[in-house]
């Protein structure tokens, strides 16, 4: 299943994009918008946030996945609340069209996101910063040696904040027969580096685990993606699949992002709900979290179900 479309714009892939007809604002009008709540609204002033209001809190997650479109620029939201205090985008550019102002010679998107508020939320104390991809997985994968080359070098330009740590946005499951190619393809990106992986396959976290090592570099951390949000397997399964993973590649190359959504039964998505949230992220407790997708699933009324509840 190729996990690069239908998040935003329903169907039943994960952690993917949307495409480069969402990229050009020119082309947002026939973007379809998300299915779920809109997202939360903007504070009272471009640099106001909520860290000193006096708001129930919990520590359920470590930070928020941010899928930058042309229709979600400008994020908001209280995710500090459940933990959050690490924004990970999940690209700088896509489709050769770049989201950082003078990006080396790239085009910018229009009315490009307001990098200095956002690393002043308390939700982005620190950025792990996405890299290069397209919007369409083959084609990405097709290209994944352009786009590793693309990705150093974006990860060395002038940018307008200090990333934590650098993301490279191609996709990595058991049907890419040629994924061992991406190995030695990373080796320029600067660390912390990570990557994710999806196993809609089912084959199983040990080996997953096993083929993951076998190309990966020692020093590459890997991003699970969870499977709830199309029913892939259960929170427990999750887990268990993230335990094979640290006892195969080391406790500190593994991690986990939740999927924030569910199938709406027509064929598209919607928001999960607090109560289905509740007992995913309760789950998976002592693993380090970033669950997708932040501004679009995790809105202001889920935050507060979550921390009142």
């Amino acid at each position: 299943m190729d996990r690069r479309t239908l998040i935003i714009a329903g169907g039943a892939a994960a952690l993917g994009a949307l495409g480069a007809d969402l990229v050009l604002r020119d082309r947002r009008s026939a973007a379809p918008q998300p299915p779920a709540a809109p997202p939360a609204s903007p504070p009272a002033s471009p640099i106001e946030t909520t860290a000193s209001i006096d708001l129930p809190t919990r520590d359920l997650i470590d930070g928020i996945v941010w899928q930058p479109l042309a229709s979600m620029l400008d994020p908001h939201g209280e995710w500090q609340r459940l933990g959050a205090q690490t924004l990970m985008m999940q690209w700088t550019v896509l489709d050769g069209v770049s989201f950082i102002p003078n990006l080396l010679d790239l085009p910018t998107i229009e009315d490009a996101p307001n990098w200095r508020r956002i690393q002043r939320e308390p939700w982005a104390r620190k950025i792990i910063m996405g890299l290069a991809s397209y919007g369409n997985e083959p084609n990405a994968r097709r290209d994944v040696a352009q786009l590793a080359a693309l990705s150093a070098k974006v990860a060395r330009a002038r940018l307008p904040f200090k990333p934590s740590a650098y993301y490279f946005p191609v996709e990595i499951d058991p049907t890419w027969q040629g994924a061992a190619q991406i190995g030695p393809l990373l080796a320029d990106i600067p660390r912390p580096l990570w990557v994710s992986c999806y196993d809609n396959s089912n084959v199983g976290g040990a080996a997953l685990g096993d083929w993951l090592a076998s190309f990966l570099p020692k020093d590459v951390g890997v991003m699970l993606q969870d499977g709830l949000g199309g029913h892939m397997r259960t929170a427990e399964s999750a887990r268990q699949y993230v335990e094979a993973l640290r006892v195969r590649l080391g406790p500190e190359r593994v991690a986990l992002i939740p999927e924030a959504f569910r199938p709406d039964g027509s064929g598209g998505l919607r928001a999960a709900t607090a109560q289905e949230l509740r007992p995913q992220l309760d789950t998976y407790r002592g693993i380090e979290t970033y669950v997708f997708e932040g501004p679009h699933y995790l809105t202001r009324r889920i935050i507060r179900q979550l921390t009142e509840g």
